[in-house]
């Protein structure tokens, strides 16, 4: 409590939001570490409108320094970038949240397949232990991480291991994927479009992506409301190709009401 002839003090400073130059270093920095844009993210981080962020991305296309798509920005001239798998952990807590959603989905004995990715490799790490289940994956972290479930029967389909994503492709996956059937598809993608359908930037992975829609009875799409709205370099799939997708509560709503509209169910979690 303050005395009579002591005003409060207000000598805390408020908040002072950054400059142009330093909101567009910051930017770029983000850029650099996530491979992405998210213009919503930074605006609240940065404590600017996100008309502002706008503003500084077209600076920065114009500079040639980045390329505006829905909601953000990606890498200058690259519908093919592609961080690698370990370092996303942009969206830790939305991956976690569709993860656990996804649990709901398995059966309680057959066979499942899950695709790489960083959303599918959190599944992989919750995946329960009490039931029978045979596992098909495409990448060696995600058989890893079942093969101390003593119920589980883990398969890696085999092939070409990319360094990226650590994901399984060329000719022994195929083939795999050639004989087998499973009740269930966990699936990822690098980009969901109402267009475009959805798209990953490699095309010997979009290959693989392409059979595993063959070989199971249900597809589930699992992915973080960044991907829609982006498009990246190969087509893999039509969104009807996906019976689910099970993506988070930041998804902006005219996303939502387009994904519905064109005949997608999905999840918000």
């Amino acid at each position: 409590m303050t005395s009579a002839g002591n005003p409060p003090d207000n000598s805390s400073p408020a908040r002072r939001a950054p400059y142009s130059a330093e909101r567009k270093q910051a930017i770029m920095t983000e850029l650099r570490l996530a491979g992405r844009i998210d213009a919503a993210e930074i605006s609240a981080r940065l404590n600017v409108t996100k008309e502002t962020v706008r503003k500084d991305l077209v600076g920065l296309e114009r500079q040639g320094l980045l390329r505006r798509v829905h909601g953000g920005a990606v890498p200058v001239g690259q519908l093919s970038y592609e961080p690698a798998v370990v370092t996303r952990t942009y969206y830790s807590e939305e991956k976690t949240r569709i993860a656990a959603a996804a649990l709901a989905h398995l059966p309680a004995a057959g066979a499942v397949l899950i695709d790489a990715g960083s959303t599918t490799a959190r599944l992989a790490e919750m995946f329960p232990s009490d039931r029978e289940l045979t596992v098909y994956t495409n990448t060696l972290p995600i058989a890893l991480a079942l093969i101390d479930r003593p119920l589980l029967t883990v398969v890696t389909l085999g092939g070409r291991v990319r360094p990226l994503t650590l994901a399984e492709v060329d000719d022994w996956a195929a083939r795999a994927l050639a004989e087998i059937n499973v009740d269930v598809a966990f699936l990822g993608a690098n980009a969901i479009s109402v267009q475009r359908g959805l798209t990953t930037p490699d095309p010997a992975e979009a290959a693989v992506k392409r059979l595993m829609l063959a070989s199971a009875r249900r597809r589930i799409l699992l992915a973080d409301h960044s991907k829609v709205g982006g498009v990246s370099l190969c087509k893999h799939a039509e969104l009807s190709d996906i019976d689910l997708l099970i993506t988070d509560t930041g998804l902006p709503d005219p996303d939502l009401k387009a994904l519905q509209a064109a005949g997608l169910e999905v999840e918000l979690t």
